[in-house]
């Protein structure tokens, strides 16, 4: 198991729990804790701390897992062997991979540099980054403007930049209310929860919230906190700047077949590479199925379809030909309130590939 996050340590704790220890199962993962990247934006806002999203990985020792903090550097498919950082190899009968995403800073050349990634924050990966916008929301002056850019969908958490503007604003509200949030959309439209948010925008930021749509990001100067869009040049007190986004780039390492060279394409049946045998892959790294989104949720939801192929695939059994998955994301608009979107997928054998089931979910 490659990743801890939502998909990995989901996965390695059901497939050794399922299996009653009979499947050995160890869990590669850099960091010592894991962060999670929901409730972060509570984080930027003030109304949480760090600690409130770190959890440990002791947990996952009474279900017999062996978590090694160390990073993946290689993956010999045909050896079924990875190898780490610290020096060593790793054999494995099923390798499953919960990379997460990386971030596209080659489409921004003016990002190149490490100051740059200092100025400018993303914030889209929690942990430092989450503090330091923290910091520089804090350090802004009442008057100031916060912008905002969002990648073009497919993207790590569809509605997380629009209760990211809402948590700012309310934080603004507060603390600095001249000031403004400026949300600079490459889409063609808000892409989560619309109505909902277009409504928490009116009831309660209106005149703060400033929302501009076909707004594509094409460079930046974070000397001087511009965002470089087509037509206009915006310049901010706090420029949050979220990249265009791939799978970690442990797939790409992997050999694993990409595609448009960004998201794995996989079985979803087993979650099982199409390219690589024996490798399967879970979350925000897979390309999506459609209206599948890229949630925490649904990293969950991959890692126990994944869990169950492998432990029937490993008994020598076929996996579940209907798997059935579900996705539930909740969006904070202020401190106190909150508003949801739900969806349930289930795999049609004809289209290969888990679609929406008419009438199950809403907002």
């Amino acid at each position: 198991m490659v990743g801890g996050g939502y998909g990995g340590a989901t996965a390695a704790k059901y497939i050794s729990m399922w299996s009653e220890g009979g499947i050995r199962v160890t869990l590669v993962e850099r960091n010592a804790a894991f962060l999670s990247c929901p409730i972060s934006n509570l984080v930027i806002a003030g109304e949480k701390q760090l600690s409130d999203i770190t959890i440990g990985y002791e947990g996952l020792a009474k279900y017999g897992i062996t978590v090694v903090q160390d990073e993946v550097t290689a993956v010999d498919a045909d050896k079924r062997m990875i190898r780490l950082a610290r020096g060593g190899d790793l054999p494995y009968d099923r390798l499953v991979l919960s990379p997460g995403v990386d971030l596209m800073y080659e489409s921004l050349p003016g990002m190149a540099s490490a100051a740059a990634k200092d100025t400018v924050l993303h914030a889209w990966k929690a942990g430092p980054q989450t503090v330091a916008l923290r910091k520089q929301l804090e350090a802004m002056p009442d008057g100031g403007v916060f912008a905002m850019t969002i990648p073009k969908a497919p993207y790590r958490c569809p509605p997380g930049p629009y209760e990211r503007a809402c948590m700012v604003a309310h934080y603004l509200k507060q603390q600095k209310p001249k000031s403004k949030v400026l949300v600079l959309d490459a889409n063609e439209e808000i892409v989560s929860k619309k109505g909902l948010f277009t409504k928490a925008w009116a009831d309660s930021y209106k005149g703060m919230i400033e929302y501009r749509p076909q707004s594509e990001l094409r460079d930046v100067d974070a000397g001087n906190r511009t965002a470089i869009l087509e037509f206009d040049q915006v310049k901010a007190s706090v420029l949050n700047v979220v990249p265009p986004q791939r799978a970690g780039d442990i797939a790409a390492k992997s050999g694993l077949k990409l595609i448009n060279n960004r998201w794995v394409d996989i079985n979803w049946l087993t979650m099982e590479s199409t390219s690589t045998p024996n490798i399967h892959v879970l979350g925000d790294a897979i390309f999506p199925a459609p209206t599948m989104p890229k949630s925490g949720h649904m990293a969950n939801q991959h890692a126990k379809v994944a869990a169950a192929a492998i432990i029937n695939l490993m008994s020598g059994q076929p996996p579940s030909d209907a798997p059935l998955v579900m996705n539930t994301c909740y969006s904070f608009v202020d401190a106190r309130n909150v508003i949801h979107v739900a969806s349930v997928h289930q795999f049609d054998a004809e289209k290969r590939q888990p679609i929406p089931v008419d009438g199950a979910g809403g907002v």
